[in-house]
């Protein structure tokens, strides 16, 4: 409407009363010459399609299967839904947004009436519900809604926003959304359209909208080394694979982490990808080596979703970062926080909705190497300064408690120094309690965290007797499981602590515990060194059965050097732990007398020593050394050409060693039975299980006997 005055009274006079619907304007005084222009009561409708997915300015790699899967999702279904929607989460830097970008640039011919992109990062900040109402207003104004038009309430945007969608087929992408609201108040109305989130978090309550959920993953291995040369040239990873591979792993499979190297390398001219790899190796630099400064960083990312935890959440988060082993579960977590069990669990299934979880094959929780980092140091920012040795002190006495209850699970009455009564008394069994976990299971399944353990409180001089303590209780496992790297370590760290503790006994039974791994590992001279600093730690301890348990162990390495020696050092455990009154000392010393004597070539005397060990061991129910025992008794008929008692005996010990999960010993049967049948001329599939039972046991404990072993099967035996 057009209105213009002529020349008139001096003066005039509008009024309006009563209601009105739609634009007016009311003036005191209209003079001449005054043109207003006046809306209609409806905008003009704007069929321009908004196209507002940012472009990929990379290379697109990977991703098939999730694109295949958006790609059957967001296909039309005449008797299903309308609408596609689907929630996309993972990982901050994962590639959620440049997945959708690849994905809607592909398909951009589906959406011909579309694409519109919100990012709720920007919109943070305000009050409850006002970034979902602002995202609102975003969308209405993408669909040509004029501002003077756009409604003030979130309800009616709702309203409007389903109105003009309808009768469209478009595609709606919001980014960075953290709240299921977010999202479920912006679903388009038009056939065909898909809706689109990316998530930090889990948003599970949109399943019950009917969103299809799709976890991202950081890329595989070798889809992250393409994205690698990509960005920082082909020649310049073909010209050092090597460190390519490193920086590669050290990324973890992240996008946003190789994008980040990758724009180092081509701004910083002096650095190169050794460089580069060697900068990232460092745990405490890497998370400053992938960033660019400000908020072009892997910590900036990551910081985004801190943020959103809950208090009680994000302290957890920051406490887990200091936990020394790589999986943890709610006891361990709750230990670790000093939080009640159930609350220690909301925090876990708070970070697990955040993505900040990674869940293992059996169900145990662990962080991304580069998520641990980022907790890690915000530990270091927010966290008191005596924190972290609380937490390690804390998380040691939980792993002191389990491995001490899991050892005498497997056997109570074998030797051991640590008095854990006052502490073992203040905590339940779990592997007493009906249902429980196998303690040999939970030690092969923790071991690693435990070690873990083991070389952080290493480094707490409040923590000797602890460390001591549990590298004692942690040997039933290598007893069983010949992890024989982790043992070395695990008991030099225990004798290092013993020695700082000034525990005579203890740093001597370790030291002579030591002799054992070093031994299978070939090292006699450093075995040796270790057996005398214990014999001298034994001799101050005067302690019989600790030192019968020293000659033990300085038998068998002079079973490799001196027959002689060996048989007098069996002698003297077997009468010092008579003298104690020690049963099951003197029954594993007669054995190893045993041992000693057919290897000296006394046959029927070995037999007849062995038998009365394998009687007492027997009686007293230990199938695990009575079985060994039976190998021995094998081995003295076979050296007696007896081979029909030496199968069946080796068979049976077989049988019971694999039974009680005693696979080294297991694995000396096997070899043994493929001798005896392979000098016999037997059935050489016979010859080559049994050697093949015996690489499978040595080869996943790293026995150096793995080579000899696969060394004899490429030659034969014969199969003909």
């Amino acid at each position: 409407m057009t209105a213009q005055g002529d020349p008139g009274p001096a003066s005039a006079r509008n009024e309006v009363s009563g209601v009105v619907h739609g634009p007016s304007v009311q003036a005191a005084t209209v003079h001449g010459g005054i043109t207003f222009h006046v809306r209609s009561a409806a905008p003009a409708e704007d069929r321009s399609a908004p196209d507002e997915i940012p472009p990929l300015t990379v290379r697109f790699r990977n991703r098939d299967r999730l694109l295949a899967l958006l790609d059957g999702w967001s296909a039309g279904d005449p008797g299903g839904a309308s609408v596609g929607f689907c929630a996309l989460y993972g990982l901050p830097g994962v590639g959620k947004t440049a997945l959708v970008s690849h994905w809607a640039e592909r398909g951009r011919g589906r959406f011909p009436d579309g694409q519109i992109y919100v990012d709720f990062a920007t919109l943070r900040g305000g009050s409850a519900g006002a970034d979902v109402s602002e995202a609102a207003r975003r969308c209405l104004k993408s669909l040509g809604v004029e501002e003077a038009y756009i409604p003030a309430t979130l309800a009616d945007r709702t309203r409007l926003l389903r109105t003009r969608s309808a009768g469209r087929r478009m595609l709606v992408f919001l980014d960075n959304v953290s709240h299921p609201a977010q999202a479920a108040a912006l679903v388009p109305k038009g056939r065909g359209s898909v809706l689109l989130v990316a998530s930090g978090a889990r948003l599970g309550e949109l399943a019950l909208d009917g969103a299809r959920m799709m976890p991202v993953e950081p890329l595989d291995h070798d889809s992250a080394l393409e994205v690698l040369a990509d960005r920082c040239g082909t020649g310049t990873v073909e010209a050092d694979p090597a460190s390519a591979e490193h920086v590669v792993r050290l990324c973890g499979g992240l996008p946003v982490a190789l994008h980040v190297v990758a724009a180092r390398l081509a701004t910083q001219r002096r650095l190169t990808l050794a460089a580069l790899a060697t900068e990232l190796a460092g745990e405490s630099r890497r998370l400053a080596g992938l960033s660019l400064g400000g908020e072009r960083s892997v910590s900036a990312a990551f910081d985004l979703a801190y943020r959103e935890l809950p208090p009680e959440a994000a302290r957890l988060y920051r406490l887990m970062g200091w936990h020394p082993g790589a999986t943890f579960d709610v006891g361990v977590a709750a230990v670790a926080a000093d939080l009640p069990p159930h609350r220690a669990a909301d925090a876990l299934d708070a970070l697990d909705q955040a993505c900040l979880l990674d869940r293992t094959a059996d169900e145990r929780l662990r962080f991304h190497d580069l998520v641990r980092l980022h907790a890690r140091e915000r530990a270091a920012q927010e966290e008191a300064r005596d924190e972290r040795a609380a937490l390690v002190r804390r998380v040691t006495l939980h792993y002191l408690a389990l491995t001490a209850l899991a050892d005498r699970a497997v056997r109570r009455d074998r030797l051991r120094i640590a008095d854990l009564t006052q502490l073992l008394d203040a905590v339940s069994d779990p592997f007493a309690a009906e249902g429980g976990p196998e303690p040999l299971a939970w030690l092969e399944a923790e071991h690693r965290n435990i070690l873990a353990v083991l070389r952080a409180a290493a480094r707490e001089e409040a923590l000797h007797t602890e460390v001591w303590q549990l590298a004692e209780a942690l040997t039933v496992l290598f007893l069983h499981h010949r992890h024989l790297g982790d043992w070395r370590e695990s008991l030099e760290l225990g004798a290092a602590a013993a020695a700082e503790a000034m525990a005579p006994a203890a740093e001597a039974r370790l030291r002579s515990l030591l002799s054992r791994p070093l031994m299978d590992l070939g090292e006699h001279a450093a075995a040796r060194r270790e057996l005398d600093t214990a014999e001298a730690c034994a001799d101050v301890a005067d302690d019989l059965v600790l030192r019968a348990s020293v000659q033990e162990f300085s038998g068998r390495y002079w079973d490799h050097h001196d027959p002689a020696r060996a048989m007098e050092a069996y002698r003297a455990a077997l009468r010092l732990n008579t003298a104690a009154h020690e049963v099951r000392g003197a029954a594993i010393a007669s054995y190893f007398l045993g041992c000693a004597q057919d290897a000296a070539g006394e046959h029927a005397e070995a037999l007849e020593t062995l038998r009365g060990a394998y009687e007492q061991l027997s009686a007293r129910r230990d199938l695990r050394m009575a079985a060994r025992v039976r190998v021995a008794i094998g081995l003295a008929h076979d050296r007696l050409h007896e081979t029909e008692e030496a199968v069946s005996a080796l068979s049976e010990a077989a049988d019971v060693l694999r039974a009680q999960k005693a696979t080294h010993y297991e694995a000396q049967a096997h070899v043994a039975l493929a001798d005896i049948r392979e000098r016999a001329q037997g059935d050489p599939h016979q010859v080559r299980a049994h050697l093949e039972r015996a690489l499978e046991i040595y080869a996943a404990g790293g026995s150096p006997l793995a080579e000899e072993l696969r060394a004899r099967l490429g030659r034969g035996p014969a199969t003909g």
